[in-house]
């Protein structure tokens, strides 16, 4: 698991803000004009927490406890450094009915990092609402004898993660044409945080395994405790301490602490070279040539005629060439080193859905003969 760089101040302070209150460490921002040329300007997360936060659900901590017959190990679907998530049923609120299987993810207790996601999350997937987000269901703030517990509920995603298809042969390979129409969902669910709200939302840790699968393999978003408000009014960028994870983030965003939406375009890159490789970004079991997935592509350019070397080969060559050559100069425009020179999401779904239908028009017979599966191709080699 690649892991993640954050940097947060570890002060100790009162465990668990209103959740209607704004932030105490946010800071005043100078606001954007409509563009209809209304007076009135856009409100902040906060305030529109306060409009909306009153559809989520406040579980009591004995009742996710129930859920989860104890936080029993035989209930783990997941593990990160915010803490463990667990596969639950809960009752619904008015009490009629079959219980609901969700998801809940339980904070470590280890400090302020974990509880400044806690409170970031609630508050942006309250205010949110798209098919391809993750639904948050409610939370659980509960301060007693045995400490502060911080949790989230969730719809359930049957289907795990991007990351999990891509790179676990415990599971089957994703088909091509699914592949893309997954990236098509994430790529929706980040227009629409970047161009699609009253506020510009920046999504700041995208990557396969935050790309989560429901029952028919619909794409959504999940894990907004990096999420920030972009910036506002004649500011270019939004000042903060880097975070993320090491080969996902964008490189001026880790030098400078300079966030924008273009951030967001970088990593979604990263993730298109890992669609059609079926490699990690940073893989330290490969080769020492071959361990950074953005440097080994490099040496197979999308037009070039050894562009096929790089694809997955758990496609079993049943991919559009075309389609795929195109999605690698997409990804290529979104690693541009200047961030401003990266095509805006709503650019990226159009390209998406355009390879999508040229995959879809391809007669089977033109994709070419399936190859055998790796392992197939060295027992034949060794016959």
């Amino acid at each position: 698991m690649m892991k993640c760089f954050t940097i947060f101040n570890s002060k100790k302070g009162r465990s668990s803000p209103e959740l209607g209150e704004q932030n105490p460490s946010r800071r005043s921002n100078t606001r954007l004009v409509k563009s209809t040329g209304s007076i009135s300007s856009p409100r902040s997360i906060p305030e529109l927490y306060k409009e909306k936060g009153h559809s989520l659900r406040k579980f009591s901590f004995s009742e996710l406890r129930h859920a989860t017959n104890g936080f029993n190990r035989m209930y783990k679907i997941g593990e990160g450094g915010f803490g463990s998530v667990y596969k639950g049923s809960i009752k619904p609120s008015d009490g009629q009915g079959d219980p609901v299987v969700v998801a809940i993810k339980k904070l470590n207790r280890n400090g302020m990092q974990g509880h400044k996601e806690w409170f970031a999350e609630v508050q942006f997937l309250a205010v949110v609402e798209h098919p391809n987000l993750v639904k948050l269901l409610g939370y659980c703030s509960a301060d007693g004898e045995r400490g502060i517990q911080r949790l989230l509920v969730y719809e359930y995603m049957p289907n795990k993660s991007l990351e999990d298809h891509l790179f676990s042969r415990a599971l089957p390979p994703i088909p091509w044409i699914r592949r893309l129409k997954i990236l098509l969902g994430a790529a929706e669910g980040l227009a629409y945080l970047h161009e699609g709200l009253e506020i510009q939302v920046i999504f700041r840790d995208f990557k396969s395994s935050n790309v989560l699968l429901d029952q028919n393999f619909n794409a959504k978003l999940s894990d907004f405790g990096l999420a920030r408000e972009g910036p506002q009014g004649d500011r270019t960028h939004v000042s903060t301490m880097p975070v993320g994870t090491y080969g996902y983030a964008a490189p001026e965003y880790v030098e400078t602490g300079h966030l924008k939406s273009n951030s967001d375009l970088y990593s979604f890159g990263v993730v298109l070279y890992e669609i059609l490789t079926g490699r990690k970004a940073i893989d330290r079991n490969l080769p020492q040539s071959e361990q950074k997935l953005l440097e080994w592509v490099k040496q197979f350019p999308a037009d070039s005629k050894r562009f096929r070397v790089i694809m997955d080969p758990r496609l079993n060559n049943q991919y559009s060439l075309e389609a795929a050559r195109k999605i690698a100069k997409l990804a290529d425009t979104c690693l541009r080193k200047n961030p401003d020179d990266r095509p805006a999401m709503s650019r990226i779904v159009d390209v998406l859905r355009e390879a999508i239908r040229e995959s879809e028009n391809v007669n089977n017979s033109q994709f070419g003969s399936p190859l055998p599966e790796p392992s197939t191709r060295r027992m034949v080699h060794a016959a």
